[in-house]
C-alpha cells in the first residue's frame, strides 16, 4: 500500500480510468494515479532499462540487478 494519496479504481476518470480499465496499472504503479502521464513515462523508462540496446548487460543480468536492489530495499516486488 502506498503512503501517498492515490486515486482508487472506482474513483478514476479520463485517462486514468482508461489505464485501469485496460488492466495496465499494477499495485507498484498506482502511485502514478495523480498524474497518469507519469505512468507512461515510468513504463517507457522501464522498457528502455530492461530491453534497450544501449547496454552491454544481458536481460538476465539486468533482472539480477533489479532483484538485488529490491532485496536491499526490502521490496516485496
Amino acid at each position: 500500500m502506498a503512503w501517498i494519496k492515490t486515486i482508487p479504481e472506482d474513483e478514476a476518470e479520463g485517462e486514468l480510468k482508461a489505464l485501469y480499465d485496460a488492466g495496465m496499472v499494477d499495485n507498484i504503479e498506482i502511485i502514478h494515479s495523480l498524474d497518469p502521464a507519469s505512468h507512461t513515462w515510468h513504463i517507457d523508462m522501464y522498457k528502455q532499462l530492461m530491453y534497450g540496446r544501449g547496454s552491454h548487460l544481458t536481460r538476465a543480468q539486468r533482472e539480477m540487478i533489479a532483484v538485488a536492489v529490491s532485496s536491499i530495499n526490502h521490496c516485496v516486488y
